[in-house]
């Protein structure tokens, strides 16, 4: 049964697929999409403790991991505790790798040091905006969906990512009728954004 409200599903994931309805853009978003939060966790791992406490030191294999209470835990929680109250067993999933990236951000970031890192994530980050720019462009032909609605994009475009994969690859859905029902809200959505544009033309 779906969700209303802030936690409508549908809703949100009509507006994303919208935006994603063509194979090789939902191809570009599924490889450079997750890279974006890891790159940005990275960078977030040179901020300031938040909450004054101690810091967790591990020894793996040799090197010293150092997980920091920053504004990238901060994050990370965050997108986690969305992602679960929108889908318990898929954003549980991208709760941990979410987790999991803060883990391995925080790991690559003590290793490179921020006089490096800031240039990997840098180049990281023009790449995968690039790819996913070019995506819009070439193949898409429509504009990216964060320039219409900027926080509903870059909060939700991680879970969503997973979602498409899980159900191109498992055949996984939220619930029973999940997908059938937001195709014809995406093919509305579509439409509605076809007849403007031609309105547009005309």
């Amino acid at each position: 049964m779906g969700k209303i409200g802030i936690f409508d599903l549908e809703k949100h994931f009509a507006f994303y697929g919208a935006y994603h309805s063509d194979p090789i853009n939902i191809i570009i978003h599924t490889i450079f999409v997750w890279p974006i939060a890891f790159f940005t966790l990275l960078i977030l791992y040179f901020t300031p403790d938040l909450f004054n406490l101690p810091r967790i030191e591990i020894s793996l294999c040799g090197y010293d991991l150092v997980l920091i209470f920053n504004i990238g835990f901060v994050l990370t929680v965050i997108y986690a505790l969305f992602y679960v109250c929108f889908d318990p067993k898929a954003g549980s999933l991208a709760a941990f790798i979410f987790f999991l990236f803060w883990v391995a951000s925080s790991f690559v970031g003590k290793y490179l040091g921020f006089s490096l890192a800031w240039k990997v994530v840098l180049a990281g980050q023009v790449i995968c905006w690039t790819g996913q720019f070019i995506g819009h462009g070439m193949f898409e032909k429509r504009a990216p969906a964060l320039l219409d609605n900027l926080s509903q994009a870059f909060l939700m475009a991680p879970l969503f990512v997973l979602l498409e994969a899980l159900h191109t690859f498992c055949g996984y859905e939220p619930y029973p009728g999940f997908n059938a029902r937001v195709q014809q809200m995406i093919g509305a959505e579509i439409n509605e954004w076809q007849e403007k544009k031609q309105k547009l033309i005309n």
